[in-house]
């Protein structure tokens, strides 16, 4: 933050990681690994090999999205635009902004000008930094409380109720009460 005492135009800058990030158990890992070698069996059974190659690319990318935490990075708000991970959006070319919430973070997703639509994702580690940015933001463009989801957006939400949660499901213990004997 020094670095934001120096440079006057910076008007707000927070630290977040680079992507929203929960540390899975080894049994997503498990059923990454089970729905893959399902996968393969189909495909092997009905003749595209070729076709394995990709999926176990997929099963390596999944792997290393759930062991590797992201990087820390921070992003600037600035009289000009907003600037994160080395790249700079100035606020001509944005066009609108809107939060979603993945894994407990809060994401910010900024979207430019049509026809090349450019998505960036900045995660906001808290609730005060959201607001501030909220308010920073409003200032120069729009906000949608509901946004225009994609056909891959859908596709991505629909895979993404498929993985299974964290969560154990703790067995019920049952308590039994001690017979009584009549005397």
């Amino acid at each position: 933050m020094e670095e934001d005492k120096k440079n006057p135009q910076v008007i707000y800058s927070w630290p977040a990681p680079l992507r929203p990030y929960m540390k899975r158990s080894k049994q997503v890992i498990r059923f990454y690994l089970a729905l893959t070698l399902l996968i393969s069996l189909i495909v092997f059974f009905f003749g595209d090999k070729i076709l394995l190659l990709p999926i176990w690319t997929l099963l390596f990318i999944f792997y290393v999205f759930t062991v590797t935490p992201p990087t820390e990075v921070t992003h600037k708000i600035n009289q000009f635009g907003i600037e994160t991970a080395g790249v700079t959006m100035r606020w001509d070319a944005l066009d609108h902004f809107y939060f979603f919430r993945r894994f407990g973070y809060d994401v910010l997703v900024l979207v430019t000008h049509p026809p090349y639509l450019y998505y960036s994702y900045l995660v906001i580690p808290n609730d005060e930094s959201k607001k501030k940015v909220f308010s920073l933001l409003s200032e120069h463009i729009i906000y949608q409380e509901e946004p225009r989801n994609t056909f891959t957006d859908k596709i991505i939400d629909w895979f993404t109720k498929l993985i299974p949660s964290d969560e154990e499901i703790k067995p019920e213990v049952s308590v039994q009460k001690p017979a009584q004997t009549s005397l």
